[in-house]
């Protein structure tokens, strides 16, 4: 799929911005504060529905009422185009504002989004995704899943609203205002949805091993093999699924869990770890070590997520340069894609792209540099 025509108005630093990008590398460069995150974050709004940076009113150009986003999307034979709409109103005082959302003029929940438009995003908020808490590898391993099922979505929602229900009821128990009797219903859901949840993402990390080792040998050789392994409190024993060892260890820890009125088990607790070599990556890695492994993933991304019809999604890399020695930066940019990319930059360029088209990123307006 590719951005034929993206529309920006009343968004961000944009009070109105027209782009008809060509296929391949897009190269957007720029002083700080120039609005080159801003046009990434734009594509995230329409790919996701909402940003990865913000609360929907704070994207609102102070001199407007309304953000409208729209991009024509074009994909491979069997699937015409298609043209998504995201609108988001400045909430009145005292109400909230009802963003408004549209494929081909049809009012569309925001999951439908990521049919239409395929984003993969390296930022830099995910500068964190090796070292820092469980919480942001479960979500990016989640993302990925559910981008490839949307089966792994709906099981992420329901036993959300399991947990919640489980902890509260657990907190009753524990102060004698409801009984256990209770808990059955409850934990079949937990169960059912939490070894969905568990084998979506060892299905997901199993697809990623080669793509994940290739990309990192591509931008780092020499380095060794890098590789993602899921840490779990409820490992799977022997003729055991995922559903069946978080059955058995949610009977193992349910005095604890009354004791604590909250939920121990499940893959809410769970973890994933990057290995360079078996060895833990966030024990040892610099800090470009560790934006290569992230960028890593991303390229492995993009593998998993091309249609089998060979139509690569789109692909965001926020100042990705950074922390990255030259022959890392030129590595990545020699491995990129064959599909439509914007790579955005605020420092030099390295040697291999100027032969790329770039873009030139300044007050509200991009000018096209070569």
């Amino acid at each position: 799929m590719r951005i034929d025509r993206l529309v920006v108005t009343g968004f961000r630093s944009y009070d109105e911005l027209v782009l008809e990008p060509p296929p391949g590398p897009q190269i957007l460069y720029g002083a700080n504060a120039a609005g080159k995150t801003n046009l990434v974050e734009a594509l995230v709004v329409l790919a996701r529905g909402g940003s990865h940076r913000a609360a929907d009113p704070e994207l609102i150009a102070w001199s407007a009422e309304l953000a409208r986003l729209e991009a024509g999307v074009s994909h491979g034979a069997g699937h015409g185009p298609d043209v998504v709409e995201v609108v988001i109103p400045r909430p009145a005082v005292g109400a909230a504002a009802r963003k408004r959302i549209r494929i081909n003029g049809v009012p569309r929940r925001a999951p439908a989004l990521g049919q239409a438009l395929r984003v993969v995003l390296f930022a830099p908020e995910e500068m964190l995704l090796v070292v820092g808490s469980p919480g942001l590898r479960r979500a990016a391993l989640d993302a990925l899943a559910a981008a490839r099922s949307p089966a792994h979505g709906r099981a992420l929602a329901t036993y959300g609203r399991a947990l919640a229900q489980r902890n509260s009821l657990l907190r009753s128990i524990r102060e004698g205002t409801a009984g256990r009797e209770q808990l059955p219903y409850w934990d079949a859901l937990l169960i059912e949805e939490g070894g969905a949840i568990v084998a979506g993402r060892l299905a997901a990390l199993a697809a990623l091993a080669e793509p994940l080792a290739a990309a990192h040998a591509e931008i780092a050789p020499g380095e060794g093999r890098l590789t993602m392994g899921y840490l779990t409190n409820a490992p799977v024993g022997p003729d055991e699924s995922p559903a069946q060892a978080i059955r058995r260890r949610l009977a193992e820890t349910a005095d604890k869990e009354l004791w604590n009125g909250a939920t121990l088990v499940g893959p809410h607790r769970d973890d994933i770890a990057f290995r360079l070599d078996d060895r833990p990556l966030a024990a040892f890695a610099s800090r470009g070590q560790q934006r290569t492994a992230i960028l890593a993933l991303k390229l492995a991304e993009v593998d998993l997520l091309t249609s089998p019809e060979g139509e690569p999604p789109l692909l965001l890399l926020d100042d990705v340069f950074s922390e990255l020695d030259p022959q890392r930066a030129s590595a990545l940019i020699r491995n990129l894609p064959a599909g439509q990319t914007l790579v955005t930059t605020a420092g030099s360029l390295p040697g291999d792209v100027v032969a790329q088209r770039t873009l030139h990123v300044r007050d509200g307006r991009i000018d096209e540099s070569a």
